[in-house]
């Protein structure tokens, strides 16, 4: 019985009391469906759930005494072993041994179904992350983002939403103008400009944007007057930038659906309709020769211009414009993961939110993402000989690999500092916590292959009852939480909760594995409980694989 069909039979039992007069509530207040979890203690039972607490004063009854009329009628249900009732009216419910061994099947039967829910049906989502500037390699913390945005894209497609993956294109402002004079120079044999980059990434994209305009029959973008290889430096210099960038992130398991350009949003006027829109919504006003709009209204600590007294269009001119846009779009939620150094920006954004008259943490949701510092052994490791002054992406791919790289990653609240030990990372031991996933998946591989060998095959018989061990309820237990924590991963935007219910469940399977025999000893025969034990092992082996998938991690059969 899944957690599912439990909740069903509740509303059935209630449906029922209803009906024949037991329970004073009217029909309609009846729940489709009633929430049902884990006790926190074992011992009370498989499923717990407090609607009788819920119910009872809208129906004028003491709760306790509706817990024990839904105990009466539960008791009767198919798969049920017994109810309890807790304290003032708490539901404490034990499955008999078939009901909770049938999971195995249902669970292998839908295969990479199993898990996916519709918490988030029918919501167009946009997500934008990682969206690192195009003048030089991806820092760590956009690899962070990298790895917890994919995942999260993958939870919420998990949970029903449509989304978009998006990643904004930041070619429009100063940054670039560094970036461009930046190769200049170093293509001229000259110091990088003081408000300029280095490392040798500079050098080799200078090298390659001159190789690329003589290719192409264009002169030596040395020969020009300054202002048109500068002009030369940064066409070229950006477009190869950006591919390297592209490159990067589709090695790291990272693609995505749109790339956005800043520079769309001057050339088009949307920067305008946005000001005018807002305008006409009584929320732009003029002082001190700019335009400023009205932030203070809507929580902001202070008003911001969005058109400075020179004429030019302020930073956040752009992001007024580009979140409009997101939803002209048709995206319902527009989420957007930021770095540390962005906890100011928040406020703002939402006030903008809320100028257009949308709902600021619904529509528009900001993630903050903390830092990563990479240690071995103890101490920081070596900045990027490439980048100069950080750790890149392909620093890291190339120290631990990409799957310990997304997964160690993706497995903390992004808002956490967190500690990457690359010799941790790069081992094969269960201090690795991506290898002891991947392990316990490898190890239900197998399992598998070797009860073929011995014939134990699960079409032969299944037989749930048999599943009576403690550590095969404990690993049904986590195998029937997946969907669960699948659909608060998406609920909470956080991608971490697969990450550590994936090694929860390893240990589980660990611990089973250790205790019961899939393959018969000696000569035994092969009997139903070996058959019906292969379906646990490839249910467990099944959600293992789903659970990596949400992750971008591979689950590899052999290791």
């Amino acid at each position: 019985m899944t957690p599912l069909e439990l909740s069903h039979a509740i509303s059935a039992a209630l449906a029922a009391a209803v009906s024949d007069g037991a329970l004073a509530l009217p029909v309609e207040d009846v729940p489709e469906s009633v929430h049902v979890e884990r006790p926190r203690q074992r011992e009370h039972g498989d499923w717990a759930t407090n609607v009788a607490l819920q119910l009872a004063k809208k129906a004028g009854i003491a709760p306790r005494a509706l817990a024990e009329d839904l105990a009466a009628r539960l008791a009767s249900t198919p798969g049920v072993a017994k109810v309890d009732v807790a304290g003032p009216g708490f539901l404490n419910i034990t499955l008999d041994a078939a009901a909770a061994g049938s999971l195995a099947r249902t669970i292998v039967e839908a295969g990479a179904a199993y898990g996916r829910g519709d918490a988030e049906a029918g919501r167009r989502i946009n997500l934008e992350f990682v969206s690192a500037n195009p003048t030089g390699p991806i820092h760590i913390g956009g690899v962070r983002w990298a790895a917890v945005g994919d995942s999260l894209a993958r939870v919420l497609e998990a949970a029903g939403a449509e989304v978009t993956r998006e990643y904004y294109f930041n070619d429009h402002g100063a940054q670039i103008d560094r970036f461009a004079r930046s190769l200049l120079a170093r293509a001229k044999g000259e110091a990088a400009p003081e408000d300029g980059y280095g490392g040798q990434y500079i050098e080799d994209i200078a090298t390659a944007v001159i190789a690329d305009a003589v290719a192409a029959g264009d002169p030596d973008p040395r020969t020009l007057p300054d202002d048109e290889a500068q002009e030369v430096f940064r066409a070229r210099g950006v477009e190869r930038m950006f591919g390297e960038i592209k490159e990067s992130l589709h090695g790291f398991g990272v693609d995505f659906d749109v790339y956005f350009h800043e520079d769309e949003l001057h050339e088009s006027g949307a920067v305008d309709r946005a000001i005018e829109r807002l305008r006409a919504a009584g929320h732009i006003f003029e002082a001190d020769g700019a335009t400023w709009l009205r932030t203070t209204t809507f929580g902001d600590d202070k008003d911001r211009v969005v058109i400075k007294s020179d004429g030019e269009a302020a930073y956040i001119a752009g992001d007024i414009a580009y979140y409009l846009d997101k939803r002209e779009r048709g995206f319902d939620d527009a989420i957007l993961m930021l770095g540390a150094d962005h906890h100011g920006y928040v406020s703002r954004m939402m006030a903008v939110c809320a100028a257009f008259g949308d709902e600021p943490g619904r529509n528009l949701q900001i993630l903050i993402g903390q830092l990563v510092n990479l240690v071995r052994d103890g101490e920081p490791v070596r900045m990027s000989k490439r980048a100069g002054t950080v750790v890149t992406l392909e620093d890291l791919v190339d120290a631990v690999g990409v799957d310990a790289a997304r997964y160690s990653l993706a497995r903390s609240s992004s808002d956490s500092t967190i500690d990457l030990d690359l010799g941790v990372l790069a081992s094969a031991t269960n201090e690795n916590p991506v290898y002891y996933v991947q392990y316990a998946h490898a190890r239900t591989a197998n399992v598998a292959r070797n009860a073929a060998e011995h014939g134990v095959r699960r079409e032969d018989g299944f037989d749930p009852s048999l599943l009576t061990h403690e550590t095969e309820a404990a690993l049904l237990g986590m195998l029937t939480d997946f969907p669960r924590v699948v659909a608060q991963a998406a609920q909470l935007r956080e991608p971490h909760r697969v990450a550590r219910y994936a090694e929860a469940l390893a240990g589980s399977y660990h611990k089973w594995y250790g205790e019961c025999r899939v393959t018969p000893l000696g000569d035994a025969p092969v009997e139903d409980v070996h058959r019906t034990r292969l379906w646990l092992n490839d249910a467990t082996r099944q959600v293992l694989a789903n659970a990596l998938g949400l992750l971008g991690v591979s689950a590899p059969e052999r290791m």
